[in-house]
């Protein structure tokens, strides 16, 4: 099956242009997702759209924005449409930063990018090879998902990523998170402390070696109803007590780093809703009447 790009147009490095496609590269379909149910019938239930008091066609739903309380400008889906702004089909990188240079907090969704055709490669890998080397991102505007976000751009393995960026203004200030926060320096030996722990238990980033335990819960959860079963009890880990001596819990933070006996995080059994063997009368399920 072809693969069908979420957005395609261009990128353009001064008077370099490329043509690419990008493809969503978030996996929608491994979250968990509930509808809403009538509990007396077992039947789904469904939003009615309504203005006033009256049931409405969505074929008469427009967009307004509300100028005043109560008050909007109509917007038509066409006029939408036809707004010409200079990022709807390219993105045009303004300037290249360092790679730590943007602040995690700006980043919100990845995209991968791929060259359009066969004959963009030897452009395509130019500017992911020269990405690479010096250690930059490129950073411009994209008309994307129905407004133009900020975007960074740089090397994927063989691709690139391209992130889409939050604007300043959609950032909310710190200071009053942190302003209770004293500016006094931490005690050095503690510091140093710290960073042997840290030392000690750095490693090669591995997100296949994390798993999402609520998603594998909800799994077993499903599963269980479906089989007429207790879910299968997963034993909890104790919260950590309150550190009374901080010299005194990293230094037995090392020693357990030391003889390896800190523990991973507990691990369930997956089991596939797939493979469950349905008994639907011992499911506490509700049918559709």
């Amino acid at each position: 099956m072809a693969l069908r790009p979420y957005w395609s147009g261009n990128i353009r490095l001064s008077l370099v242009t490329l043509a690419v496609n990008v493809y969503a590269a978030l996996n929608r379909s491994k979250q968990i997702a509930f509808h809403e149910i009538y509990e007396p019938t077992g039947e789904r239930v469904h939003h009615q759209l309504v203005a006033g008091d009256k049931a409405v066609d969505r074929d008469d739903i427009v967009k307004g924005y509300e100028v005043e309380k109560g008050e909007y400008v109509l917007i038509d889906p066409d006029e939408l449409n036809e707004l010409k702004i200079p990022s709807s089909k390219t993105l045009d990188i303004a300037q290249f930063v360092d790679a730590d240079a943007i602040d995690a907090v700006y980043f919100e969704s990845p995209y991968f990018v791929a060259p359009a055709d066969r004959g963009d490669e030897t452009t395509f890998r130019v500017i992911r090879d020269a990405l690479r080397t010096s250690g930059k991102v490129g950073v411009g505007q994209l008309a994307i998902g129905g407004r133009e976000r900020l975007c960074a751009l740089k090397p994927c393995g063989t691709g690139l990523l391209l992130e889409t960026l939050r604007y300043e203004d959609e950032i909310k200030d710190a200071d009053p998170f942190f302003d209770k926060i004293r500016e006094t320096k931490a005690d050095a030996e503690e510091v140093d402390l710290a960073l042997e722990l840290i030392k000690r238990k750095a490693a090669k980033f591995d997100a296949g070696k994390f798993h999402d335990h609520y998603r594998e819960a909800i799994r077993e959860l499903v599963d269980a109803k479906v089989e007429g079963r207790e879910p299968r009890a997963v034993e909890e880990e104790k919260p950590a007590a309150k550190v009374i001596n901080l010299m005194d819990a990293l230094r037995k933070s090392l020693k357990q780093a030391d003889e390896g006996e800190v523990a991973a995080a507990p691990r369930r059994s997956r089991t596939k809703a797939s493979e469950a063997k349905p008994k639907a009368e011992k499911a506490r399920r509700k049918k559709a009447s």
